[in-house]
């Protein structure tokens, strides 16, 4: 084909529109752009002080703001995509329907992605405190968006699904700054129990760490099969829970022996009967 028959002007002429309105799509597509992330880096900004300002757990509020920066980086992409004339709606579909498989193959960790997220907002323990859930008494190590990690009081580290931790009753025994203290001391059938009362009493007023406020109360709760048992409550800083049981168990038993008030121990009588005579013992 000879240069000269080729109509240079008739092709210009269809393609310049056509260059005009790819470039007119293209500067539009330019300005959602850094319209679009000027946006989101405003949004990102006001969520880290909102986060700041509710005291967010870190752990949370690093994982929902990499979630939204990853969202809203796909709502402006599909904008660009749509200011070009691209058509998204196969795209949105696509995504929708490779979310639902995901979702499908991933219940149980979608199930304590959710708990992890309740966990973290709700806050029904924090890190350092014990707790018991699931079986397991300890100190709480880790709390992630998964799994929380608890430290037994042998040195046993427990991973704890929080799907199951957020559906499942927990106890909480770092909450409040005070704590009861149960005990139960057995004394012999026989005993004078107002003097034994009076005896534990005195004991326990001698610990400076048991309140005076809820006073220390002594209860006779059962008769035993070898004992008369009393069950002691006293109140003592969540801390010094345990070091006051232990010093007050040793502390009580001194004090009862050495007021001559006797600490059963298991013991049993037996009565030989003889229906046709005792027999004669022969020396």
């Amino acid at each position: 084909m000879e240069l000269e028959n080729l109509d240079f002007e008739g092709m210009a002429a269809n393609v310049a529109p056509l260059l005009l309105t790819a470039a007119k799509s293209i500067l539009i597509a330019l300005v959602v752009y850094f319209i679009g992330k000027w946006v989101i880096h405003f949004t990102l900004r006001a969520t880290d002080k909102i986060f700041v300002k509710y005291e967010v757990e870190p752990s949370l509020a690093s994982f929902l703001k990499s979630f939204l920066k990853g969202l809203l980086y796909i709502v402006l992409i599909l904008a660009i995509l749509s200011t070009v004339g691209v058509e998204v709606t196969a795209f949105i579909a696509v995504l929708g329907a490779a979310g639902l498989a995901i979702g499908l193959a991933l219940q149980g960790s979608l199930a304590n992605f959710a708990g992890g997220i309740l966990i973290l907002i709700f806050k029904p323990f924090k890190v350092g405190d014990t707790i018991e859930a699931q079986g397991t008494l300890g100190s709480v190590e880790t709390i992630a968006i998964l799994y929380t990690t608890v430290r037994n009081f042998d040195n046993k580290v427990v991973t704890i699904p929080n799907g199951a931790l957020a559906n499942n009753s927990i106890v909480n025994f770092s909450v409040k700054p005070t704590r009861r203290i149960d005990m139960s001391v057995g004394v012999a059938y026989g005993t004078d129990l107002k003097k034994t009362r009076q005896v534990i009493l005195d004991t326990l007023k001698k610990d400076e760490r048991i309140h005076a406020d809820p006073a220390p109360a002594v209860y006779f709760t059962n008769f035993g099969d070898n004992s008369l048992d009393l069950t002691v409550r006293c109140w003592a800083n969540a801390d010094d829970l345990w070091p006051v049981f232990w010093d007050s168990m040793e502390a009580l038993k001194e004090s009862l022996e050495a007021n001559a008030i006797e600490i059963p121990f298991p013991q049993r009588d037996v009565h030989h009967f003889f229906p046709e005579g005792k027999p004669e013992i022969k020396g």
